[in-house]
């Protein structure tokens, strides 16, 4: 595949209903800063953060929410091309590597794959894990999510899972940054501290 067919992958109302990019974000909600990305409160929602062991960095943010689950990374992308075309055949080889199943499909937010994978269990013995992973490609970044739990099959938790993933809102910064990094994340500001 060469750059030129690389197109931005996202759905056609994404500035007017999310993710966003920091510049449409609307300046007067009550986000929670995570540095790469803002979250918007909701109740029910629990957020985790995931840190890598070696370095402490904070490399992926979770949400719990709707009886599923939402993990989300920022990254950096280029101005004119997408990453998410590519990026879904680099998770659809690591799944079929696992042993697991993936169909690519046409979801509310695009193309999305929908993947069967194999979980270790207790004695060897092991079920599958259904996941749904989504892409969508902004001015001069890239959100990844994967959502499990009840959104992955049940469409009235997907839909709130959904709408979750659109409320998001990306921080690039202006700092130059090569694509496929991820995009800084932090620790929330403790509430009343600035």
């Amino acid at each position: 595949m060469t750059d030129g067919e690389l197109r931005k992958a996202a759905p056609t109302d994404r500035a007017a209903s999310g993710p966003f990019d920091e510049s449409e974000a609307n300046p007067v909600r009550p986000y929670i800063d995570l540095g790469g990305i803002k979250i918007l409160p909701r109740e029910g929602l629990n957020l985790r953060l995931e840190v890598e062991e070696q370095t402490k960095r904070i490399v992926a943010v979770g949400l719990d929410y709707a009886e599923s689950t939402l993990q989300v990374q920022p990254f950096a992308a280029p101005r004119s091309t997408g990453l998410w075309d590519e990026t879904r055949e680099q998770i659809r080889q690591q799944i079929r590597q696992q042993g697991g199943r993936v169909e690519e499909r046409e979801g509310p937010l695009g193309h999305e794959l929908l993947a069967e994978v194999p979980v270790a269990g207790p004695e060897g013995g092991g079920g599958k894990r259904i996941a749904r992973f989504v892409g969508v490609d902004g001015p001069r970044w890239f959100l990844r999510g994967v959502i499990g739990g009840a959104a992955a099959a049940d469409v009235e938790a997907a839909a709130k899972v959904e709408d979750l993933f659109r409320s998001i809102v990306v921080v690039r910064g202006g700092t130059p940054m090569p694509p496929r990094d991820l995009i800084p994340l932090k620790m929330p500001a403790a509430p009343g501290t600035a």
